[in-house]
């Protein structure tokens, strides 16, 4: 039996909207009411945060969805942007009218394209992208020597190497400034804008228990660095960079080592290595590790064939990484945030 529904904003208490999101099925760290927050104060971006309600006013399912747009690279509604996961949750029916909700508002305001980035595979004639995907490792419990004893002998030796030339590797909130010192570097390396550390200090401000921060360090320089959400019983590594200048002694293996023994005494089953592409470089590096691919169902409606977020690896675009490169540190520092603003 279809149950009348009524897709409004959300004007309930961020509590209640966390306290529906927990318990859908496709719930994600960034289905999460403070990542609204975050992203109105450090973008001025319009968040159209929906929920569907009966006509009881009881919560059936809610959509965050944020509007992004410049005059470069045009107008979206995405949910999420910036990050891996977004989409709805909720009941099917709930789920399907925020869908067609989402898609009127689309055609509407004449977006260059609306994206869902769901987890899961939704009851919905929306066009679906796999252009993306995630990897898995599954966790032991309690104790990481059964997953140390299963990885390849070339892994495990990537990973002691860095600890016989003395990285250690430390976690906390007091980690911010170091991460994005090498997550900046790293991004102007590949010829991409990084965010703001403004946006980073204030996930970890919002986030304080479940954003995790870890630096590799060699002679208390940071030539590493990570940071991932905790959610349920898993863990994703969002972000993850290292300095060319130090991969002879590939510091990153111990850092992903390094999360992945906190992740299992903390008790988290499932270790994320966040998106990729398949068949790529970064996929391949995921996969070393034991784990397994999961598909992503990103629903997408453009104004146009073909529509898509932008890319480097668009014609259009591929001009910007090569001049990036080589741009000074502390220009694409200055420059980066203004840009990668409106590239969800």
């Amino acid at each position: 039996m279809t149950v009348d529904l009524v897709i409004e904003r959300y004007d309930g208490t961020p509590e209640c909207w966390d306290a529906f999101a927990r318990q859908a099925e496709g719930y994600t760290h960034f289905h999460g009411y403070n990542w609204r927050k975050v992203l109105e104060k450090e973008f001025g971006h319009e968040c159209l945060y929906l929920a569907a309600r009966t006509a009881g006013g009881e919560l059936a399912g809610v959509l965050p969805l944020v509007r992004v747009r410049s005059v470069i690279f045009g107008h979206y509604l995405v949910s999420m942007p910036f990050l891996n996961y977004g989409g709805p949750l909720g009941k099917p029916d709930a789920v399907q009218a925020l869908v067609n909700h989402a898609q009127e508002v689309a055609v509407r305001d004449r977006v260059k394209l609306l994206e869902l980035r769901s987890r899961r595979e939704l009851r919905t004639t929306l066009p679906v992208s796999h252009r993306k995907i995630t990897v898995l490792l599954d966790l032991p419990t309690e104790d990481p020597e059964p997953l140390w004893r299963g990885l390849k002998a070339k892994v495990r030796s990537q990973v002691r190497r860095p600890q016989k030339e003395g990285v250690t590797v430390r976690f906390g909130r007091d980690q911010v400034g170091p991460f994005f010192h090498v997550f900046a570097r790293h991004m102007r390396d590949l010829g991409t804008p990084s965010l703001p550390r403004s946006f980073f200090e204030a996930v970890a401000s919002a986030f304080p228990d479940d954003a995790w921060v870890g630096c590799a360090y060699l002679n208390d320089e940071p030539i590493a660095a990570g940071w991932g959400f905790c959610w349920q019983e898993e863990f994703e590594m969002t972000w993850a960079s290292s300095l060319r200048s130090h991969s002879r002694i590939a510091p990153n293996m111990l850092l992903y080592w390094s999360f992945i023994e906190r992740c299992i005494g903390r008790g988290i089953r499932v270790f994320n290595f966040g998106r990729c592409t398949p068949g790529g470089g970064t996929h391949r590096f995921k996969l070393q590790w034991g784990s397994r691919d999961v598909p992503l169902w990103w629903y997408q409606w453009g104004a146009r064939p073909g529509a898509s977020t932008p890319s480097p690896d668009a014609g259009a675009y591929s001009w910007g990484p090569r001049l990036w490169r080589h741009l000074p540190l502390p220009v694409t520092r200055a420059l980066g945030p203004r840009i990668v603003r409106s590239i969800p």
